[in-house]
């Protein structure tokens, strides 16, 4: 049976608030998948599929942290639990990215995310580009325990999601000869690659910020200034 850690705002694993939460959750993903799938479109088609969209990678990992979360809420499985924090690592600070850089990209031009046609109703606009990241959002903040992840880490981390990302889409752009957002074709190879660099930078500085969140939040001084103040982690190290 898992302990409630003392640095938790609320209970979790639970069969109440925690429980719900990522109920939730899943219900808000899974609806967004089964809009997806219903709705055709020349990407869906090629290879790659919606997958091509760090949107959907997204989502889908938003979807796997809560269905490892609820898991852990029904059964009160110590591992689920701890399972569910290490996908949160990857997959709040990833969701906080595709929110700032797609409502970001949009406040400049939508066009550089997806064509006219194929621009969406504010609904399921707002559950694949908002909703994972509020969800993950509050997972962490209000029943998890504080990241232990540094700086560094966190960059290295970035840096390889990022990287990684950039090449499935020249995959599927070899195979496609199109890519999945319309700002790719925009830039140059160079410029891409400043971008991807760019996206990895901003993750990095969701995790720190969502940390420094958690303190705040949570009425604890020293990771707001561990997020802030000492973000590698060196300071821990010496001592």
């Amino acid at each position: 049976m898992a302990v409630h850690h003392p640095l938790q705002r609320l209970t979790s694993p639970s069969r109440h608030v925690s429980l719900l939460v990522h109920l939730a959750g899943i219900l808000s993903f899974v609806a967004s998948f089964k809009y997806l799938f219903g709705w055709e479109t020349p990407m869906s088609v090629g290879f790659g599929g919606h997958f091509q969209f760090l949107t959907i990678i997204g989502l889908a990992l938003a979807l796997c942290t809560f269905i490892v979360g609820i898991l852990a809420d029904v059964t009160l499985s110590s591992r689920l639990f701890k399972l569910k924090n290490i996908l949160s690592v990857c997959s709040a600070p990833l969701e906080v990215l595709i929110s700032i850089l797609y409502w970001g990209l949009c406040a400049i031009d939508k066009s550089l995310v997806f064509p006219p046609e194929f621009e969406l109703d504010f609904l399921p606009d707002f559950g694949f580009h908002a909703a994972p990241a509020l969800f993950l959002a509050i997972d962490l903040l209000l029943l998890s325990p504080p990241w232990t992840i540094h700086g560094y880490s966190a960059l290295a981390l970035s840096e390889f999601l990022a990287f990684l990302y950039w090449f499935w889409v020249e995959y599927c752009y070899s195979r496609n000869g199109w890519y999945p957002y319309p700002v790719f074709d925009i830039l140059t190879t160079w410029q891409r690659a400043l971008l991807f660099t760019f996206s990895a930078s901003l993750m990095t500085g969701s995790t720190m910020v969502l940390k420094w969140t958690y303190g705040k939040v949570n009425g604890i001084e020293e990771y707001k200034k561990d997020a802030v103040a000492d973000p590698a982690g060196v300071r821990a190290k010496r001592e």
